[in-house]
């Protein structure tokens, strides 16, 4: 058992990291979990069952949520209207299906534009290295 002062391995924690961006005062850098939660909705309304999968699929096995990961994720993109509930007709009433909002859409839209910018700047400092 770990000791709660123990800091040669502390916990991970995935949360937004503030930075500013050009074209709002504020946007966010996610982690690659919540990107991920994010890339499953934009598909299509999932179950936290359904986007754990999905999440798994899509980094190829790398990214297995915890289901408290993932319904803290959740809970903070509806905290910040990224994503919603729907309801769905016949479904168990403990299951949540949610959706990407609007918002949710657009910033996520950012994010890949942000990584987009990255990954050129990453490229092209590089092909000059190896020059």
């Amino acid at each position: 058992m770990r000791s709660l002062l123990d800091k040669s391995n502390p916990p991970v924690q995935y949360d937004f990291i503030r930075h500013v961006g050009t074209r709002t005062m504020e946007t966010f850098a996610l982690s690659e979990p919540v990107l991920l939660v994010l890339l499953s909705l934009a598909e299509q309304p999932r179950h936290g069952y359904s986007i754990l999968k999905d999440v798994e699929s899509m980094s190829a096995g790398r990214v297995l949520l915890s289901t408290g990961t993932l319904y803290g994720a959740l809970q903070r993109l509806l905290n910040n209207h990224w994503i919603e509930r729907v309801q769905e007709d016949d479904t168990p009433r403990d299951r949540r299906t949610y959706r990407l909002t609007s918002l949710g859409r657009r910033n996520l839209q950012m994010e890949i534009e942000r990584m987009r910018h990255l990954a050129k700047v990453a490229a092209l400092r590089l092909a000059r290295k190896e020059a």
